[in-house]
């Protein structure tokens, strides 16, 4: 009977033991909204002081937490995680004997790296990067906002929504509430999408502080005259980043969307379509 205090893994018909402390730690990083690697040893060959199921988590400051081998591994793995948190992409990478290797890349197509241990063997390593979850950050509280949250889910993002001020609103199914479009705003960077659905209610605040924002995309849940509007009240104001131009305004694809789910739905289509590199054509329509 296996001792219940542990985790247990099969690996080949061998049982492996996961440590607490590095479950703990991946709960801990997955909770904090952080991105890390999870690096698994599944085959070596002669000596190694590591072997198959062996663990450890990586994190973006280059911390390595769990026992992977010596360093004639650590350096190579610290190097393949960092590719792989940026690329997004799992990957196999094989550390072999440094007289062994003549090529970056092996004849199965596996990424090389040469060790100088004296031990003189052979490790393979699984390097799973786990990407913090991008945020959607939706300014302003109406039906569109309810079924963006709904949707957003489902496509892998944290809802975020910002209010104007304290109690306004509702925020149910959201992931976390912010006072203040400015707060709310100022939390997006770079991989996130900011929809501005205030319709009506305090749109020129919400897209002052969405012009100041480091969101890669934003988006007004409005017609092109109504944006031109609410542009023109703002004349005068700074845009330090010159990003007035490059709002989504009506937010959307062009799917003759009606109802507050549709609407979001062509929101979501697009943040996603941009994301994965389409150029678009923005909306002809003027609702």
């Amino acid at each position: 009977m296996l001792p219940s205090n542990r985790n247990w893994h099969v690996y080949s018909g061998y049982v492996m033991t996961l440590s607490d402390a590095t479950l703990d730690l991946i709960e801990r990083l997955r909770g904090s909204g952080s991105s890390f690697c999870v690096a698994t040893i599944v085959r070596t060959k002669d000596a190694t002081s590591a072997k198959p199921g062996a663990k450890a988590v990586l994190t973006e400051d280059g911390g390595l937490h769990g026992f992977l081998g010596g360093n004639c591994v650590i350096g190579a793995v610290r190097r393949e995680a960092r590719l792989a948190l940026e690329a997004g992409q799992p990957k196999l990478i094989r550390i072999k004997p440094k007289e062994e290797v003549g090529a970056p890349v092996d004849i199965d197509g596996t990424t090389l790296h040469k060790s100088s241990c004296p031990s003189g063997g052979t490790v393979e390593i699984f390097l799973e990067p786990m990407r913090a979850a991008r945020h959607l950050i939706i300014l302003g509280s109406s039906p569109i906002t309810r079924a963006l949250v709904r949707i957003s889910r489902a496509t892998g993002y944290r809802a975020i929504i910002g209010v104007r001020e304290k109690g306004a609103g509702t925020t149910v199914g959201a992931d976390e509430r912010v006072d203040g479009f400015a707060a709310a705003a100022g939390r997006a960077g770079p991989d996130d999408a900011l929809v501005l659905s205030t319709q009506g209610q305090h749109d020129g605040e919400a897209l002052k502080a969405a012009l100041k924002s480091e969101a890669g995309y934003i988006g007004m849940v409005a017609s092109r005259r109504k944006f031109a509007a609410v542009a023109d009240r703002l004349a005068g104001e700074p845009d330090p980043c010159g990003r007035l131009k490059d709002v989504h305004a009506p937010a959307g694809l062009d799917i003759r969307a009606v109802e507050p789910e549709e609407i979001a739905l062509s929101i979501m289509a697009e943040i996603i379509a941009l994301r994965r590199g389409k150029q678009l054509k923005r909306q002809a329509s003027d609702p």
